[in-house]
């Protein structure tokens, strides 16, 4: 259910921004704003980044395969990644080229048409984020998470955007209109300087995942398992290795018994051993690949 509804969301996001991006590019050619080109662009991107998201998702729910032994969860930050180093790169481009408008002194543009888009694009960027962040409240999907954030971010785009075009028309009607010609670069810098560390955290995340850093949250909630495990009988010590690669968490647990222990415990006492740490995580038994080993010989921790 919970792969359905992921899904279903992320289709009506890629229906929502390539709405957003025809909207953008018509209303950017149109007015000759620079910034709702920006956009445009910005939200095209972003609906091929969603489709790629829903396909990899399809993915990840997937059985693993001789090829991919350990399933396909290992695509999902690699993915967003891509995902965010693309809207870096966009931010930066878009900031250069305001820079260079600054520099031969603006351009004139229609405001009204541009404020018009504004409002409408507005409403749904920030209906599609609270969509989603009440959807991803259910499921937790690394997915709908980025693409809230993309949906918020063009949200707020557009609410500045609103008040910039709204000001321009007032500035048209007074002595401030020979600065008018500047609002769209300017307003253009402003935006992606703002918003660049958005796509910058996501691909610090991601590549902490590609990188098999150990999340600090699951690594401590093992050992805080582990503390109680480890006052039973017969268990000396003991050795744990965390990651977390999209929705798949992988943990293995390495146990030091007594030679007494291994002697006389039976499988059935190793298995109610793994029980007992399996029922205290709170990583659900779908996403995550768990590994706990039992030694008398230090040798092999």
């Amino acid at each position: 259910m919970d792969a359905r509804l992921e899904q279903q969301t992320l289709k009506r996001s890629i229906a929502a921004t390539l709405c957003v991006s025809v909207l953008g590019i018509v209303f950017g050619l149109i007015s000759g704003s620079e910034s709702i080109l920006f956009d445009g662009m910005f939200s095209a991107i972003d609906s091929v980044m969603s489709a790629l998201s829903l396909f990899v998702a399809r993915l990840a729910m997937r059985d693993s395969s001789d090829r991919f032994q350990h399933g396909f969860w290992h695509l999902e930050p690699l993915v967003a990644a891509l995902n965010g180093a693309i809207l870096t790169l966009l931010c930066l481009y878009a900031f250069l080229n305001a820079v260079q408008g600054i520099i031969k002194g603006g351009h004139t543009l229609a405001f009204g048409p541009a404020l018009g888009y504004a409002l409408v694009v507005a409403v749904i960027c920030l209906v599609m984020y609270r969509m989603e962040k009440r959807v991803n409240a259910r499921i937790d999907s690394v997915f709908i998470r980025i693409d809230a954030q993309s949906w918020l971010m063009a949200g707020l785009i557009t609410l500045a955007l609103i008040a910039a075009f709204a000001l321009s028309l007032v500035l048209e009607r007074t002595a401030w209109v020979i600065y008018t010609p500047y609002v769209d670069v300017v307003l253009l810098a402003v935006l992606t300087l703002c918003f660049l560390p958005v796509p910058i955290g996501i691909v610090i995340r991601a590549m902490k995942e590609v990188l098999l850093i150990a999340p600090r949250e699951l690594d401590q909630q093992v050992h805080a398992v582990m503390e109680s495990v480890m006052q039973r009988d017969g268990l000396r010590h003991y050795y744990s290795h965390v990651a977390r690669t999209g929705r798949g968490n992988f943990i293995e647990i390495h146990i030091l018994t007594t030679p007494e222990f291994a002697a006389n415990a039976g499988v059935a006492t190793l298995d109610d051993v793994r029980t007992q740490i399996g029922a205290a995580l709170s990583i659900a038994p779908q996403q995550r690949w768990f590994t706990v080993c039992f030694t008398a010989d230090e040798r092999w921790m």
